[in-house]
């Protein structure tokens, strides 16, 4: 087994717990080949490995997150102009593993701080939706290859969204609140490498309870579509090359409200079932980007005009994605 196999099957994807968890049903009398044992072996190995994984990377990327707080994020955007200025705002979401509603807040301080409208655009975009925790995590269930295609596909939708939403100049359509300044800046105060490990701990455990019941849910709807819901249906519906099936995925995805660690499941047990790789996607960036509470609390900070133009470049965006992973689906997979 190469390293890269070994990698991707028994660190990231966890095969061994997998095993392991199959031989201890099948040890209590569990029948794996039946629906029930079936669903019970998926449920198990699923939310487990993805807790323990989102631990890990949750303290790895805290961990590098601490030495990007909101102020000095403010400071280093706002010494970009233009399109790089759009990119540095898509890839400082990467370091930033918040999902939709928790981005806002952050949204709101870079732009009350005067830095451009497209720019924070690209940075809301990219946090909910792309992540270093998400890439460890897809890597483990779909593969390198379709990992690095999502992140990458990802931050161009986040930079293309921002850049043209600067390019309308809709300023105007920020609520005053949000574009007065706010005050003056809190020092930063200098951490040795303990007090960031402690911070990492601790965003490790208070995100780890604030996204298990989303993890609980995504994993038990992955395993009733697993062993409950029939192929043929799931392939009627999301396989094949009929056009709707991205749209249906990316609507279905919009009333939800989760982070990427909780479509995951469901978008594995989609997969398994023969819906196409650019509806599982689409409907994964649906609901990480587009969820209706975080639209709410954008409305907040948005006017409608604006709020409505948002939304309909992330649509076309993520629909333009998963159009285009059902085309290279072959090449990925």
């Amino acid at each position: 087994m190469s390293i890269g196999t070994f990698l991707q099957d028994q660190v990231l994807g966890m095969a061994w717990l997998k095993e392991l968890i199959g031989r201890g049903l099948s040890a209590l009398g569990v029948d794996l080949e039946s629906r029930l044992g079936g669903s019970l072996h998926f449920f198990l190995y699923d939310m487990v490995k993805i807790m323990v994984l989102l631990t890990v990377l949750i303290l790895i990327v805290s961990y590098i997150q601490s030495y990007f707080p909101p102020e000095r994020s403010k400071r280093i955007l706002g010494r970009f102009h233009g399109l790089g200025a759009n990119i540095v705002a898509a890839l400082l979401g990467t370091v930033t593993p918040f999902c939709s509603c928790s981005s806002i807040p952050l949204f709101i301080g870079f732009t009350r701080a005067g830095l451009p409208l497209g720019v924070t655009f690209s940075f809301l975009i990219s946090s909910p939706m792309v992540d270093l925790g998400s890439l460890m995590l897809l890597t483990g269930v779909f593969g390198w290859r379709v990992a690095a295609a999502y992140v990458a596909l990802g931050l161009v939708v986040a930079v293309a969204g921002g850049t043209l939403i600067q390019a309308l100049q809709l300023e105007d359509q920020v609520e005053p609140y949000v574009r007065c300044p706010g005050g003056e800046e809190v020092p930063q105060e200098k951490l040795t490498w303990r007090d960031r490990l402690s911070y990492a701990w601790d965003q490790a455990l208070s995100t780890g309870k604030k996204v298990a019941p989303y993890v609980l849910v995504g994993v038990g709807i992955g395993a009733i579509i697993h062993n409950w819901i029939p192929q043929e249906l799931v392939v009627k519906v999301l396989g094949g090359n009929g056009p709707f099936g991205v749209i249906l995925a990316t609507a279905a995805g919009i009333p939800m409200y989760a982070d990427i660690f909780g479509t995951i499941p469901i978008a594995e047990a989609l997969l398994a079932k023969g819906a196409r790789l650019g509806v599982v996607l689409s409907f994964m960036m649906g609901v990480t980007t587009l969820s209706l509470p975080s639209l709410i609390l954008l409305r907040k900070a948005v006017k409608p005009r604006l709020l409505g133009i948002f939304v309909g470049v992330c649509t076309v965006g993520i629909l333009i994605v998963g159009y285009l992973f059902n085309g290279i689906q072959g090449m990925l997979l």
